[in-house]
């Protein structure tokens, strides 16, 4: 149960003393999460008989219930419950661009070039490679090592779908290798599908967060970094963490026959041109 909505939803219906409570909780939900049901009952100056009708009103089946959802609520942390004001617009240009800034820096400070040559050598003897993303920013960093792999010659597949990855997965052996983009590295389906692969003995690059489940199952990690903050209206920054490790591993990629790349490069941008014309300086298909 969503209890803060419950409340919100029925704050017309409240008596006095149960409005005190709900705009307690509303006020402060990590104090009423952590105080007894005594000083809840104490700081809404209301009754234990009153609270224990509020419980029931919105929905808890008693005074136990209702601390529990309270926990519940307060463990979506402090950003969610009470955000940072959003600033003035040329302001929050400004702050988007710089955590933008922020997690490149960050991300790059910690690359590590031994990870980076694990994944390459994972890669480069695969008979086909599969990227597996689920969520937004994941399944679009998924299509775009497709994009990035595939002009350099890489024989790859992108899937956002979790029955398309767990069929994949159950075809997959030995001389087959999956890139797994997660910023969470916690998806169910995608600990499923990776699993399941490697029972079968495919090798595994993640791209996720160093100490979560999917880093566990992984050949070879190359480790995002949290880049949150408490401006909870705009995107998250650590998709451009995820976007540079990708640029990066296509390029470390590209330069193991950088020849062979630069003559399939050629051929790209000669096959563009002809269909589409345009400045000798647009990019190849992005």
């Amino acid at each position: 149960m969503d209890i803060l909505y419950q409340i919100r939803a029925r704050q017309d219906s409240f008596s006095a003393g149960e409005g005190r409570i709900a705009r307690l909780i509303l006020s402060d939900v990590a104090f009423c999460a952590s105080a007894s049901l005594d000083e809840l009952a104490a700081r809404a100056e209301v009754s234990s008989a009153t609270l224990s009708r509020f419980a029931r009103s919105i929905g808890c089946k008693d005074l136990r219930d209702l601390r529990l959802q309270l926990a519940q609520a307060s463990g979506v942390g402090t950003r969610f419950l009470n955000p940072e004001q959003a600033p003035e617009q040329s302001a929050f240009f400004t702050q988007i661009v710089g955590d933008i800034e922020s997690t490149l820096r960050q991300h790059l400070a910690g690359f590590d070039d031994a990870r980076f040559k694990a994944a390459v050598a994972l890669l480069t003897p695969a008979r086909m490679i599969h990227s597996f993303g689920m969520g937004g920013c994941s399944s679009l960093c998924s299509e775009e090592l497709q994009t990035r792999l595939v002009r350099l010659g890489y024989p790859i597949a992108a899937s956002r779908d979790p029955v398309m990855m767990r069929l994949i997965a159950a075809t997959l052996g030995p001389d087959h290798s999956l890139i797994v983009c997660s910023l969470s590295g916690r998806t169910p389906e995608l600990l499923d599908a990776v699993s399941l692969a490697r029972s079968y003995g495919a090798k595994t690059v993640a791209i996720t967060l160093p100490d979560s489940p999917l880093a566990g199952l992984a050949d070879a990690v190359l480790p995002l970094q949290i880049a949150e903050t408490n401006f909870i209206y705009k995107p998250t920054a650590a998709r451009y963490g995820m976007l540079l490790t990708i640029d990066v591993l296509a390029t470390e990629l590209a330069l193991i026959a950088p020849d062979d790349n630069q003559e399939r490069l050629r051929r790209i941008k000669l096959a563009l041109d002809d269909y589409r014309g345009g400045d000798d300086g647009l990019p190849l298909g992005d």
